[in-house]
């Protein structure tokens, strides 16, 4: 279908402000220019509490926040990796959807400020998501968390970490896992799946844009071969939790998404994959300003709540 008319009306506005693609900036430029997206979510719902945490890591103490909803714990809990390219974003910059995420689910949300590239490369950001995930998982009681409901998600490059996790967990004997929640993953290293070239121009994340992303992730390219940085290339996928995998139709990473949705299927792990027609990548993050971004906030919901709560 089309291009989302408020989508494209989003795009319009971005180009007349002079916006650039990532790939045409410096990192720092680009972390600076991630700033608008806090304005892109609309305002921040209260939760029943949020806390400030540091946590224990492989290389150093791991920022995380802690958004607890309203109610009668135990809860469900999700560890939450945001996207970011490996490169630009923080917890704080993704706040409103993240007590948005905590309120429509009944979860506790553990947002995980993982250590970023070009400065820590892989593996550095996945052990820490990794290292947040199973002190989640050990600390469950202490936070008002069933460890037996305890599921991940992410965005983007925050999907593949998700996805990532969900490997290392299994092969390495747990934290046991309920879920995970992948917004347009990133699962495959590389820029040439036709959905990377149909949208290679003009939908804000670009190809070049993953071009950029991926070479400050990767210490060489023969990373890409590992299935921790490209859970698509996992020989087997089996025995990992339910998914929901949500893509959009104006993504570079819409191939990304469903493909390995259509793996993990024919590994018989219980999977849906979600298309929304017209949307661009990013969209998640933009319930103040798109409908389909209020959409996909009810249908993770609906999904979170039927995996996850009893």
């Amino acid at each position: 279908m089309p291009l989302d008319p408020e989508a494209q009306a989003l795009l319009d506005q971005m180009a007349e402000a002079g916006a650039k693609p990532f790939e045409e900036m410096t990192v720092p430029e680009a972390r600076q220019a991630a700033a608008a997206f806090l304005d892109l979510q609309g305002e921040p719902e209260e939760v029943a509490s949020v806390a400030h945490r540091f946590i224990p890591g492989p290389t150093a103490d791991i920022p995380v926040r802690i958004y607890t909803p309203a109610g009668e714990g135990p809860f469900p809990a999700i560890v939450y990796f945001h996207g970011s390219g490996w490169v630009i974003l923080n917890v704080e910059l993704c706040d409103p959807t993240m007590r948005a995420l905590a309120n429509s689910t009944g979860c506790v949300v553990v947002a995980v400020n993982y250590q970023k590239a070009p400065e820590h490369k892989f593996p550095i950001p996945l052990d820490d998501c990794f290292a947040a995930t199973a002190w989640v998982a050990e600390h469950a009681a202490e936070l008002g968390i069933d460890s037996a409901r305890v599921g991940v998600g992410g965005d983007s490059a925050g999907g593949n970490l998700a996805a990532a996790v969900c490997l290392r967990a299994r092969d390495e004997g747990g934290p046991a896992l309920a879920y995970q929640l992948l917004v347009y993953p990133a699962t495959d290293y590389g820029w040439d799946k036709p959905s990377c070239v149909r949208n290679a121009e003009g939908y804000l994340l670009q190809r070049g844009s993953m071009r950029w992303f991926w070479s400050h992730y990767v210490n060489d390219p023969s990373d890409g071969d590992n299935p921790l940085v490209s859970p698509l290339r996992a020989p087997d996928l089996s025995g990992l939790p339910p998914a929901l995998i949500v893509t959009a139709e104006y993504d570079p990473l819409c191939d990304d998404g469903e493909q390995y949705g259509e793996r993990l299927r024919e590994a018989g792990v219980p999977v849906k994959v979600s298309r929304y027609d017209g949307m661009i990548h990013g969209f998640y993050f933009m319930a103040g300003v798109l409908g389909q971004a209020k959409d996909v906030h009810a249908e993770i919901a609906a999904e979170v709540r039927a995996a996850l709560v009893p």
